[in-house]
């Protein structure tokens, strides 16, 4: 996504440096002189963090099951539209706010976080209801995009804009993968596992390599992020923490199939055997 945390950033050693730490925030300039004195301060499960993440399960639980119980195509095009246009309108729309306030730096505002691209197969699956799209959102969005959506790299809060996009971005593409699971009935499959892997090898180096070029920490490979989050209790050496994301993302992926595993094997034991 676009930087929400404007006055976070800093560059960063090269490629090359082996260690890993978490950088102190140091404030923009530009964005310092830009009445942010009394800018909210964002709460970590606070009141609007706790309502984002609700409303972010409910909202698509309740979409995707009246579609289910009506089975109403008409319904199912308006929402995956809706859907789509909400998370490309909020992505292009921040954007656009950053230029017209001469903020977006084009190092920062590259699509190479991970939500960028999970924001890409969530619209693709969504208006074209392609599995191979669908199984790639399902394991990064709930994988990835949800665990920012729990401890966000977010500094400020409600009604700031930077707040507002970044759960509109994230949430949304959370949303249609519960949505995907409940109206289209979207199961993963041992398949799934090991095509979304391959995909996250793309991605790994695709983003090393614009990590290198610009020095900015996309993906959050370079160092971790400034958030407490799961990946402080991976290793610093460099090698090493990539080598971690790597072994986490496994984990991930095969406890988000593990449900549907479990349950196809109690299906397969529940049937009845003719002799």
């Amino acid at each position: 996504m676009l930087p929400h945390v404007l006055d976070a950033r800093k560059r960063v050693p090269p490629l090359h440096s082996q260690r890993l730490t978490r950088y102190p925030a140091k404030r923009n300039n530009a964005v310092a002189t830009h009445g942010m004195n009394s800018e909210p301060a964002f709460h970590l499960f606070g009141q609007a963090h706790l309502v984002v993440i609700f409303l972010t399960v409910i909202i698509p639980v309740g979409l995707g099951s009246a579609v289910r119980l009506t089975g109403s195509q008409r319904l199912d095009r308006a929402v995956a539209y809706g859907l789509s246009l909400l998370l490309a309108t909020n992505y292009f729309g921040y954007a656009l706010y950053l230029w017209s306030h001469h903020l977006l730096v084009w190092q920062q505002a590259l699509p190479f976080q991970l939500c960028d691209w999970a924001m890409v197969t969530i619209i693709a699956a969504l208006l074209t209801a392609r599995r191979s799209w669908t199984e790639v959102s399902y394991f990064w969005g709930i994988g990835g995009t949800f665990q920012a959506i729990l401890t966000p790299n977010l500094q400020v809060g409600f009604p700031d804009i930077r707040f507002i996009s970044f759960f509109i971005g994230h949430c949304g593409i959370v949303a249609g993968v519960i949505y995907l699971l409940i109206a289209r009935r979207f199961r993963p499959t041992p398949g799934s596992v090991g095509r979304t892997l391959a995909w996250s090898q793309v991605y790994l180096f695709a983003t090393l390599v614009v990590d290198y070029l610009t020095g900015d920490n996309y993906g959050f490979l370079l160092h971790k992020p400034q958030a407490a989050s799961i990946l402080d209790y991976l290793s610093n050496t460099r090698w090493l923490y990539i080598v971690e994301l790597e072994g986490l993302a496994l984990i991930f992926f095969a406890l988000l199939y593990a449900p549907f595993a479990i349950a196809g094997l109690t299906r397969q034991f529940r049937r009845p055997h003719w002799r």
